[in-house]
């Protein structure tokens, strides 16, 4: 396993794992994946990572700004994908603690990350990296004429005072 840096050559096998995503209703509450230019404009050039198996890309995670305010830039939020047919794997694990690690070195001092609350592998993946669940968000949004709640966790890092 290899957990490398992706760009916008690798953005046919990310939007596939990013689509399956979508399809399972409890990943995000995006019902399409929009076309690079657009997912790049939204997301922080830095720490957006790949897992490859086999030369196959079977993961991705990357940050999002929460802000554009000055005070806020060391904040970001989580989004961390794995493919169906490699899930409860470890991968997540990998991707997301190289995730931590370079978003320190970027200076990032928060991450967070909003989850559907009935998504508890992802929870969990994320509590046992030291996110710490902060609160949720009842009835967020809605998907397909359900309502969801979203937990919300935070990362505060020890590196970086």
């Amino acid at each position: 396993m290899k957990i490398l840096s992706f760009d916008q050559s690798d953005w046919t096998d990310v939007s596939r794992i990013y689509k399956e995503g979508i399809n399972t209703g409890i990943a995000t509450f995006e019902t399409k994946v929009p076309v690079w230019e657009q997912w790049n404009q939204t997301h922080i050039q830095s720490c957006r990572l790949k897992a490859v198996l086999n030369n196959e890309i079977v993961g991705w995670a990357a940050l999002a700004p929460t802000s554009k305010r000055e005070v806020y830039k060391g904040v970001a939020e989580v989004s961390i994908y794995i493919t169906s047919k490699y899930r409860n794997l470890g991968i997540g694990k990998l991707l997301l603690t190289k995730l931590i690690e370079d978003s320190e070195q970027e200076g990032f001092w928060t991450l967070q990350a909003g989850i559907f609350s009935n998504n508890t592998a992802s929870i969990q993946l994320h509590t046992s990296l030291g996110f710490r669940i902060i609160g949720y968000r009842e009835k967020v949004g809605k998907l397909q004429e359900t309502w969801y709640d979203n937990t919300i966790l935070e990362r505060r890092s020890k590196k970086i005072m």
